[in-house]
């Protein structure tokens, strides 16, 4: 049985998996939290990426005869191509090494939906190149109302008018509708350059998208802890 911990700026994601096979997910909000939990689990191994706390604390609550933490110096199961590693965020190519246990052949574009939108490029040969970086969801909302002086800030919905009838409902409209022409767009140029190109879904607002875009996608909420997973089992088998 394997553990992955995910801890990024504001909660932990742990995954329980039985190799490849995600058996349990769960969400921790706090340090204390995971502390607790992981004192009491018992793992074959783990693997740790943080941008919060130190993964090195973290590794010293895990019961497990091996705990990896993933960084530039372990290795992966990608080449990692990108000009500036030292400045790529590990949850980019966790979920990059996820698509890579997925379709292990082919290019891959991945859409990651969270605070920003990312799209990352895997050739059919297992070369990360890297891909693009946008504004996400909540932070397009925020910064009209932010950057203007009369613009509200509007909540988030599922499904907004095409055409809204009110500055609330226009702003929604454009926001997500503005963010499916774009991701439609993004797919477009890419499949102009690799025909068979599969493309994946995966982000916290993954669910805002992915019955809304008319090109075909895998959508994968948990890409990212599916990726944590591949990088353990390559380190293991080693």
């Amino acid at each position: 049985m394997n553990i992955v911990i995910d801890y990024g700026n504001t909660s932990a994601k742990v995954g329980i998996f039985d190799h490849y096979t995600l058996k349990e997910k769960l969400v921790f909000q706090s340090a204390e939290e995971l502390k607790n939990f992981l004192q009491n689990f018992s793992a074959d191994y783990g693997i740790i990426s943080s941008v919060s706390i130190p993964s090195e604390q973290i590794a010293t609550w895990i019961n497990a005869s091996k705990v990896f933490i993933l960084s530039l110096a372990l290795p992966l199961p990608v080449q990692n191509l990108y000009a500036t590693p030292q400045t790529l965020g590990m949850d980019r190519l966790a979920a990059v090494c996820g698509a890579r246990q997925m379709f292990p052949y082919k290019d891959v574009l991945v859409m990651d939906a969270g605070t920003c939108i990312t799209y990352e490029f895997l050739d059919a040969a297992g070369n990360y190149h890297g891909g693009g970086i946008a504004p996400g969801l909540s932070m397009r909302l925020q910064a009209m109302h932010q950057l203007t002086a009369r613009l509200p800030l509007v909540s988030v919905v599922e499904n907004p008018p095409l055409i809204g009838n009110s500055t609330e409902t226009c702003l929604q409209s454009g926001t997500i509708w503005g963010m499916c022409c774009e991701m439609e767009g993004m797919i477009q140029a890419f499949l102009v350059k690799f025909k068979g190109l599969q493309v994946i879904l995966c982000g916290g607002d993954a669910r805002f998208f992915e019955n809304k875009l008319k090109a075909p996608i895998f959508a994968v909420p948990e890409l990212v802890l599916s990726g944590l997973n591949s990088i353990l089992i390559h380190n293991v088998n080693r």
